[in-house]
Order: C-alpha cells, then structure tokens, then sequence
C-alpha cells in the first residue's frame, strides 16, 4: 500500500515532517518540490510539500499518481471559514469545488464544467474513518485560486454551493484523483473567517505549526 499526502506550504508541512523524521524518512526534493518517504509495516508513506494554488496541487498529485504509482491521496492544510464553522475546528471534505470556475459568459453556471463533474466526492471509507476521529467534523470545501478575504462572496459562494469552508488546493488534487480512480480525502484546519481579518489570523495559525493535521493524518493512515 502506498499512501500520497499533499500539503501546500512549509508551514503546514513541517509538523508532519516533524513525525516522519521519527520514523527515519528520506528527504530529497524532486520536480523541484520537497518531500519524504517511509515506511511503517506494509504502507509506504510518501508527503510532498507542492506549493499553494491548484496547478501546483494537481501538478503533484498526477506526479504521484504517475511516477510514485500510490494507491490513495490525502490532503491537508489551512482553510477558511465560510459558514457554520469556527477558527480552530478541523474538518474534513464531504464534497470538492472550483467556486472560481466561470464560465458564465458563454452562459453556463458558475462552477459548472462542461462534459465533466463540477462537484467531486471523497472515498467513502476513507470519510467514514476520519469522522470516528474526536472532534473531527464533516464539511463541504470550495476551491479557488484566491485567499478569500471577502464576506460578500464568500456569503455568495455558501449559498451557489453550499460550502462551509474554502481553500485554494482540494478540488484540484479532487480533480485528478477522479479521473485516475484514486480514493481521496482533505483534512483542514480552519483558520480564519474568510473576512478582512483573514491575512493575520491564517498568519498566526499558520506560523504556530500546530500538529493537529499531523495527528489526524497519522490516525487516518493507521485505519488504511
């Protein structure tokens, strides 16, 4: 079994760093990106730190999926919050969404994505296994290649979508998961509230490195 994690940014990646150098990984860089490898019984743990946005995000998970050959993706980071969510909880995707899809001016739907899903779903086992972790909670994310700090859309992208939460990684690493029929699941911690205080409190969040993501990884990978 070969498990692939992508974290976006050094901050979110150090902890999980932090555990794996426990279990003697390897570190090397590779298509110019950071990551680690080790092995722990019959699983083989493979992390890569793949820079913020969706290209970057896809970009590492189809390398994975393509050179590494990994059987299941999972995904951790920041977000914010949109609704029904406050800074500090940790969720995990019940759905995955390209809010800034938009195609509106040859008149389709926000989001909508011709000949191809608009909305991608996480393994269901995998969902399952990570909502019997304590105080984990289930979430709709949206993606985009933004960092929302404004109330207004993000009130506007709740109500098109039905998000509570927004990033700019999960719909991607969705996205390719999909169409490569790989199990997926995104862990995030809430950050902020997506408002015009939403660059300081992800910056505090951000920089204390915190370890819960890191502990909810290690739990979900133990039930694989």
């Amino acid at each position: 079994m070969k498990i692939g994690i992508v974290i976006a940014d050094e901050f979110e990646y150090q902890p999980f760093l932090q555990f794996a150098q426990t279990k003697n990984c390897k570190k090397e860089e590779k298509h110019g990106r950071k990551r680690l490898t080790y092995t722990d019984g019959e699983k083989t743990v493979i992390a890569v730190q793949c820079g913020i946005g969706k290209v970057n995000a896809a970009t590492a998970t189809a390398l994975l999926i393509a050179e590494d050959k990994v059987d299941v993706i999972l995904n951790a980071g920041l977000s914010g919050a949109v609704h029904s969510l406050c800074r500090g909880d940790v969720v995990v995707g019940t759905s995955y969404l390209e809010c800034d899809f938009d195609l509106t001016a040859i008149g389709r739907e926000l989001g909508e994505k011709p000949d191809q899903p608009s909305v991608y779903l996480p393994d269901k086992n995998l969902l399952g296994d990570a909502l019997t972790i304590p105080h984990v909670k289930p979430a709709a994310l949206g993606t985009g290649d933004l960092f929302l700090t404004d109330k207004v859309k993000g009130r506007m992208y709740h109500e098109k979508f039905g998000i509570h939460a927004f990033d700019m990684e999960t719909a991607a690493i969705a996205s390719v998961c999909h169409f490569d029929e790989i199990p997926f699941l995104s862990i995030r911690k809430i950050s902020d509230s997506a408002d015009d205080e939403a660059k300081s409190d992800y910056n505090e969040m951000n920089y204390r490195k915190e370890a819960d993501l890191t502990e909810v990884l290690t739990t979900l990978i133990a039930h694989i």
